[in-house]
């Protein structure tokens, strides 16, 4: 009883927040509702701070529910359906990743950005957006503004993609099956991809790149698991070289991704069913709460950040957000010629 009323008031502001977040991001799919979510809680903590009474329940939103969130998106992976599909773009996948982690590392040095904003960036550009930010924000440690600040950036390249890639394969004369390489590999977030994916399907009768992109956004998905279980390890190797697992009591566990394992479980329980015959639609409602409870963390996140501190600080992520972008899409496009794709 205790926990639920110092948690009852911020929970219930955070899910007040996301439902209709959560409608307009059924409208519109291009923004989605998470960005409409964080929109709103930033909106309104300029006219409500957040403490007292709902403080506890949004902390507990913006930490505990992403992480729910994230181990019910494993619900959506289908890993024998990447295996036969997604196993082909694996060298474009591993090269565009690689490339966006290059890029925001060098440019983390060049500008002496904020650690966890370059990394939130580097990870959100190149393998899910949203969903990779959440899965890494509580291993390096960042805090909302970090990840508010990490999510408008993916958000604005996002909207970018989604209008212009579909032109863009159209000059270039992609194929198809390049155009969904292309969709699946350079554009951020999941429903992105598809966004984009149905616009080059109704830009091109009879295409169906829609099922090959969302399938490669999946594999790039599964790119969470050796990352974030890398940075765990590197932020604990970290610590011990600054000594501070003795000053602090640092270690592995503290940090350990443990909702990566349950994430992975959930994959399996989805291919082991589906593989025995249960129909797909069956993990449906577990992939709608993934969604939901993200947009209850988003709107959270929201409420916890200063707008204005986030419009002032703006310029280097978003200049770095669209290196990483650049970079990823040139890589893919480079990858596809290479192998004879394109």
């Amino acid at each position: 009883m205790k926990t639920i009323k110092n948690l009852g008031p911020g929970l219930a502001l955070c899910l007040a927040l996301a439902v209709p977040c959560w409608l307009l991001g059924k409208a519109f799919p291009i923004v989605g509702g998470p960005v409409f979510a964080i929109l709103a809680g930033m909106v309104i903590s300029l006219f409500y701070r957040t403490k007292g009474r709902t403080q506890a329940g949004i902390a507990y939103t913006s930490k505990k529910v992403l992480q729910y969130a994230v181990i019910l998106l494993g619900f959506g992976l289908n890993l024998s359906e990447i295996a036969k599909v997604g196993a082909s773009s694996l060298p474009i996948i591993v090269s565009t990743i690689a490339t966006s982690l290059i890029v925001s590392f060098v440019l983390y040095k060049l500008m002496k950005m904020p650690a966890n904003i370059s990394t939130l960036i580097g990870v959100g550009s190149s393998i899910c957006g949203g969903s990779a930010i959440a899965a890494t924000a509580p291993v390096i440690g960042a805090d909302d503004e970090e990840i508010a600040q990490s999510i408008s950036v993916i958000f604005l390249f996002n909207v970018v993609a989604a209008l212009v890639f579909p032109t863009l394969g159209g000059a270039l004369v992609l194929s198809n099956e390049g155009f969904g390489l292309f969709a699946g590999t350079a554009v951020n977030d999941t429903s992105s991809v598809t966004a984009t994916a149905a616009a080059w399907d109704g830009m091109h009768p009879g295409a169906n790149t829609l099922d090959q992109a969302t399938i490669v956004k999946l594999t790039r998905t599964l790119a969470i698991i050796p990352i974030t279980l890398a940075l765990a390890f590197w932020r604990t190797a970290r610590a011990k070289k600054s000594g501070g697992s003795r000053q602090s009591g640092f270690s592995l566990k503290k940090v350990f991704p443990f909702f990566i394992l349950f994430f992975v479980l959930a994959s399996v329980i989805t291919t082991a069913a589906t593989a025995a015959g249960a129909p797909v639609s069956v993990f449906q409602p577990f992939k709608e709460l993934s969604k939901f409870f993200i947009i209850m963390a988003m709107a959270a996140i929201g409420l916890n950040t200063d707008i204005v501190k986030l419009i002032r600080t703006g310029g280097r992520p978003i200049f770095m957000g669209l290196c990483c972008w650049a970079a990823i899409a040139a890589v893919s496009l480079g990858m596809q010629h290479m192998l004879g794709i394109w």
